[in-house]
């Protein structure tokens, strides 16, 4: 391929990798994402670089880890000045646009994208800023989200996933009738399979005769959990609460239904390219933005360094590329050096965190050598938590919580903390004082706190009189079903038929 090809990427919401066949799976009925894998590249250890949703997009879309860029939670700003691929790709010459869910905070809901297609599906304010020392009472993720799990025909989340399909659809055949002769660049960002775990009785049927399978590490006692994993589960109301395996394989059933139903979506999307005569210029990416416990230990959704909530997706498919596998660790801030690579965009102002995910490519696959790091900054626990990755190792570190050190290749499913084993002394010493050169925890505490509590006051203040949205292409007048902070998530989250 000579000329800079267009850029399909497809994103998705708490989709962990290992449900995917081309990670492993034999039960999960996803033909379009399978194809992309059969004909591509399958990044086999991708990471995202922070276990929630918006501090993961900003840092993806910037190309630099979350505390870098203030990104310490989902209500933390996305300051203007910070490039994303879309400043990148749009200053080499490209058109871009975003149909779909992007969790920008702030005033910019563009960052560099020229056309929004939809609104945002959740608030573009500080509704959800976290207050250390004093969380209050959640109204996200309850334990309702497993056990009301099953068939939907429709909720607001198909409503959004819909239009996003719609919207992204029509753009394609938009920009086929356009004088406009740049190279394209479309998000297309599903908010779908993010719990509640609801699908339509088409996608639940696609399992009928499947024997689901419940978690290989079951439930944990209290006493088994890692600290911030006691914490999430009591934030969670789930510690101590104890699913039936008809609830927990119902969830999981509507959980694959969800990843058919964003598959269906997606042929749709394919079908527009092809029929525009696009696909053969146009080079495909598909990842989640972090995955999902899924009952694992008794867990379930995000916000721990466990590999089902750690581990992503990370599919490159064109048709000028050979399908392989490649063993060395990735993660989502890979991806602004990529779209760089392949735009000849013009030089970075600052070093990115990543690698351009095609220099690891044609090579014959060897044994990884890279790091990948991650950061939790967010509610739920009163310090940042570090995570590490690196050769058969990951480290997790907490000056609240200590450490957890697991040999991956050994011991995958995450049993055996081997933090306090005298032959891990050496390697133990080597990430301390690796994570020492990475973050500065100290500094790190004052700034979250100082901007949890700005935020906080500002939260107040915009609460008084007339209320001034952030949100796209709204104002204080407008009335949409998108969440906005109005009433309890939860609440929203469950109204469905």
């Amino acid at each position: 391929m000579t000329d800079r090809p267009n850029i399909l990427f497809f994103q998705v919401d708490q989709l962990t990798a290992s449900a995917l066949r081309a990670y492993g799976d034999s039960i999960c009925h996803s033909p379009n994402i399978d194809a992309l894998a059969d004909k591509g590249v399958v990044f086999e250890n991708a990471y995202c670089n922070f276990p929630l949703c918006a501090p993961s997009r900003f840092s993806m879309a910037t190309g630099q880890l979350a505390s870098h860029v203030g990104a310490y939670d989902n209500a933390a700003e996305f300051s203007a000045e910070i490039p994303t691929y879309a400043h990148f790709l749009r200053a080499a010459g490209y058109q871009t646009a975003l149909s779909g869910k992007m969790h920008f905070i702030g005033p910019d809901q563009f960052h560099g994208f020229e056309k929004r297609l939809t609104a945002d599906l959740y608030p573009g304010d500080f509704a959800w800023v976290p207050n250390w020392g004093n969380e209050g009472k959640r109204d996200t993720n309850d334990p309702r989200a497993v056990r009301i799990a099953g068939i939907c025909e429709r909720s607001v989340q198909i409503d959004y996933d819909e239009e996003v399909t719609f919207k992204a659809v029509q753009h394609i055949y938009d920009m086929a009738r356009s004088d406009d002769d740049r190279p394209f660049f479309l998000q297309v960002s599903d908010t779908h399979p993010h719990e509640p775990s609801l699908c339509r009785k088409e996608f639940w049927d696609l399992y009928e005769d499947c024997d689901i399978p419940l978690p290989r590490v079951p439930a944990l006692p209290e006493e088994e959990h890692d600290p911030h994993a006691v914490r999430l589960l009591k934030d969670f109301g789930m510690l101590g609460i104890q699913f039936s395996d008809d609830d927990v394989r119902r969830a999981i059933r509507a959980y694959y239904g969800s990843i058919s139903y964003i598959d269906s979506l997606m042929a749709r999307v394919l079908d527009a390219l092809r029929a525009t005569g696009a696909e053969d210029k146009t080079l495909i990416v598909f990842t989640s933005d972090h995955g999902e416990m899924l009952g694992e230990r008794g867990m379930w959704f995000k916000k721990h360094f466990y590999e089902k909530s750690l581990r992503v997706p990370l599919i490159i498919s064109a048709p000028w590329m050979s399908p392989q596998r490649v063993r060395e660790l990735t993660s989502l801030v890979d991806l602004v050096p990529t779209f760089n690579a392949i735009a000849e965009a013009p030089a970075e102002v600052e070093p990115l965190e990543g690698t351009d995910l095609l220099s690891l490519i044609d090579r014959g696959n060897p044994a990884p050598t890279r790091a990948v790091y991650a950061e939790y900054l967010a509610e739920g626990t009163p310090v940042p938590i570090f995570m590490i990755r690196r050769g058969a190792y990951k480290y997790i570190a907490s000056s609240e919580d200590g450490e957890m050190l697991f040999n991956l290749e050994t011991d995958p499913e995450e049993r055996s903390n081997l933090a306090d084993a005298p032959d891990q002394a050496e390697t133990l010493a080597r990430f301390r004082d690796e994570l020492r050169q990475k973050w500065n925890e100290e500094t790190l505490i004052r700034d979250i706190k100082l901007s949890q509590q700005r935020r906080i006051l500002v939260r107040a203040a915009m609460n008084q009189g007339t209320k001034r949205l952030w949100n796209h292409d709204e104002d204080e007048n407008s009335k949409v079903i998108w969440y906005r902070g109005e009433q309890g998530y939860n609440e929203w989250a469950f109204d469905y038929i």
